[in-house]
């Protein structure tokens, strides 16, 4: 098992960690359906990064169609399966999380790794690899790190899951190691980094973090790819059982920290702009709840097709017809397209809607026509107003 010391920077992070657990938890439960969407969309977009980062070309947008039964034509069958088979993991994580049963060992993160390969045999998922396997360099092509041997690999996972079973260091802690465990051991042919995020969003669960905000660390390191490969820099050059990997704990941490401020703050406006557009769907439109859905996502410039909303708010193609074609005689959607190719996107009014029942100062929406202005105004406004609602309560 690797060295490491709790530093202040490490205790700080954890502590600013368990206070942000400790705000959202005061916040009570949030609504089922508007839990299940902010699982659903960090969801699309942690896969999209950590596939990306392994270098499969898939757009969150893509991802998120993949995930909802509206396969994108521009991607290929084996990138598909990638999506389903990273979901699939993420989703046997949270199932499998508050078991009585629960018991960290090697069959689990061979179990894992099956999923995040999409069962390929071809890339030998859910088998530890048989051969040496190194890291190179991707622009030179020079050798950086060298894993363990191949036989090392069985016990040395052993040894790691049996230190998950005991150990009582706090979850944000524990997250960090069995992510840098798991790179560092290298334990598959392929798909390692992908299984090292999932297992350290594994040990997150097991800790009580529950909301996504604490589990979907993937995009973060997506959007600062630089400082996710240096953090490994401490491994140095080949696997050491002594190694020390602090300065890692010290940016897992901190990516934890920046990353569930981030999201708090953007989950807030997001859940008070869905408030808005449910009350426009069943108010104004005498809609169920549900068509919340296509308001949303047509909000962020997304195309709706009626397979996507289907697989979004499971219904039927008839419901789903039904739903989008009162959006559309609602002025809050436009139609474009047809047959395959049909899909709904969002009109100039569906912004009007929102500022009116939001109550917002209409000089917000600025120059009409200018959807992503448009957008970018009410949320910004949504956000104003919870700001000054917020120092109105600590005043």
């Amino acid at each position: 098992m690797y060295r490491y010391e709790i530093t202040e920077a490490v205790a700080t992070g954890v502590r600013r960690i368990e206070e942000l657990r400790a705000h959202l938890d005061a916040q009570g439960p949030l609504p089922r359906i508007w839990l299940g969407r902010t699982r659903r969309d960090l969801e699309a977009e942690a896969i999209a990064a950590s596939t990306i980062m392994e270098g499969v070309a898939v757009t969150v947008d893509e991802a998120r169609r993949i995930l909802a039964g509206d396969r994108p034509t521009g991607v290929s069958v084996e990138d598909i399966d990638l999506v389903d088979g990273y979901r699939d993991a993420m989703r046997f994580v949270l199932a499998r999380a508050d078991a009585d049963a629960f018991q960290w060992q090697s069959e689990l993160v061979l179990s894992l790794h099956h999923l995040v390969l999409g069962g390929s045999y071809a890339k030998g998922a859910g088998r530890f690899r048989e051969t040496q396997n190194w890291l190179t360099n991707r622009a030179s092509g020079a050798q950086v790190y060298l894993p363990p041997p191949a036989e090392k690999v069985p016990s040395l996972v052993d040894d790691l899951a049996a230190w998950l079973q005991a150990t009582e260091e706090p979850g944000p802690l524990t997250s960090a190691l069995a992510h840098v465990s798991v790179a560092g051991i290298h334990p598959f042919s392929d798909g390692n980094g992908r299984t090292a995020r999932i297992v350290a969003s594994l040990s997150m669960y097991r800790a009580g973090f529950r909301l996504p905000q604490f589990t979907s660390l993937e995009e973060w390191w997506g959007r600062h790819l630089e400082d996710y490969y240096s953090a490994f820099d401490c491994l140095g050059t080949k696997w050491a059982p002594d190694t020390d990997v602090t300065p890692f704990l010290e940016v897992h941490v901190q990516a934890q920290v920046a990353q569930v401020e981030a999201l708090s703050l953007r989950n807030t406006t997001e859940r008070a702009l869905w408030t808005v557009l449910q009350d426009t769907a069943v108010s104004d439109m005498g809609l169920n709840e549900r068509a919340t859905h296509a308001l949303y996502d047509a909000f962020f410039a997304r195309e709706v097709t009626n397979r996507y909303y289907r697989g979004m708010a499971d219904v039927s193609e008839v419901t789903a017809s039904h739903d989008l074609g009162k959006l559309v005689a609602s002025g809050a959607l436009e139609a474009r397209g047809a047959g395959r190719s049909a899909h709904y996107v969002a009109a100039p009014a569906l912004y009007e809607l929102v500022v009116r029942h939001a109550e917002l100062d209409p000089r917000w929406l600025g120059t009409p026509g200018d959807i992503v202005a448009q957008r970018d105004a009410v949320l910004m406004g949504l956000a104003n107003r919870l700001h000054a609602a917020n120092e109105a309560r600590e005043a």
